[in-house]
């Protein structure tokens, strides 16, 4: 798989914009907001909520970053006027971190009471681990303000057990997903072993805590090992869900966390910085490219 990992990476920057676009379909929602709203639609006709995520990140220009919230500002205004059962992913960068904290911190509370106003919630995304330290002290600022809020933290990052020993209560609300930017063997565990080690390890303490917690993952195993966790703990349906990148099939997976009624949540990406995402995420994490070359080849089981 590395191999084909490889010549994925190396031949998809040489291809005609056109035809990455045929690829990006398969995982990206379009480019217009009402492109993702109408297949927030479709999603939520086949019994999937969503989190609507607009492109982009690291954005250091004070007026686009305005504009990025304001468009999140319309986002959450439509969700609520077409009733769609749809939250919002925000990444801190897209919304002034790189700024400044003062930046993200206006924009990021300005999203939250508006969310607030409409029956909805913000899902702040964590980036790479030079930004966790300011995006978890703003979080936990906002956090004793208001609770239609919440984070992700990233199994594979060394530090995020002993982070979330400190952040958890029962009024918590955290994706987990097992993490995307490369970091070095210092800050991260590079293992599979030991990335899913940690992701259970986890699990297990969101569950005694009695927070609310969304499994991102597509690994099956940690999936099945995911279920049993569950029914060791007797854990309220209300209190997890199960999220996937729209776009990678499941094998079946979907279906029968639906058959059981838990919650499965579908993060839809959309925006005109689908190019740049698609060959970012590709060169960040080669892993990726499997999950590109399955939404190619196999039928969506949406």
């Amino acid at each position: 798989m590395n191999i084909i990992n490889n010549i994925i990476i190396k031949t998809i920057p040489l291809l005609p914009k056109k035809v990455v676009k045929l690829i990006a379909d398969n995982y990206v929602a379009g480019i217009k907001p009402q492109d993702v709203l109408d297949k927030t639609r479709f999603l939520n006709n086949k019994d999937y909520e969503v989190t609507i995520d607009l492109l982009g990140e690291h954005t250091s220009d004070k007026n686009t970053v305005n504009k990025i919230t304001e468009t999140y500002l319309n986002l959450l205004k439509s969700v609520k006027e077409q009733d769609l059962i749809a939250n919002i992913s925000v990444k801190p960068t897209h919304i002034g971190l790189d700024i400044d904290l003062n930046t993200f911190s206006t924009n990021a509370e300005k999203l939250v009471l508006y969310a607030l106003k409409n029956d909805n919630f913000i899902r702040f995304d964590m980036e790479n681990s030079s930004t966790t330290d300011n995006t978890i002290n703003i979080i936990k600022e906002l956090n004793k303000k208001y609770e239609n809020m919440g984070t992700v933290f990233q199994a594979y990052l060394k530090r995020t057990y002993s982070d979330l020993s400190y952040f958890l209560n029962d009024k918590t609300n955290f994706r987990l997903c097992k993490g995307i930017y490369n970091e070095s063997p210092g800050v991260a565990y590079k293992e599979y072993i030991d990335i899913n080690k940690n992701y259970l390890k986890i699990v297990e303490l969101a569950f005694k805590r009695n927070s609310y917690i969304c499994f991102a993952t597509h690994d099956l195993f940690l999936i099945d090992e995911i279920y049993k966790l569950i029914d060791k703990y007797n854990v309220s349906k209300n209190k997890f869900e199960f999220q996937v990148l729209y776009g990678v099939p499941m094998k079946g997976w979907l279906q029968k966390h639906l058959k059981n009624n838990y919650k499965v949540r579908v993060y839809l990406p959309y925006g005109p910085e689908w190019y740049e995402y698609s060959i970012r995420r590709l060169k960040e994490n080669p892993n990726i490219a499997k999950h590109v070359a399955k939404s190619i080849f196999s039928n969506r089981k949406y």
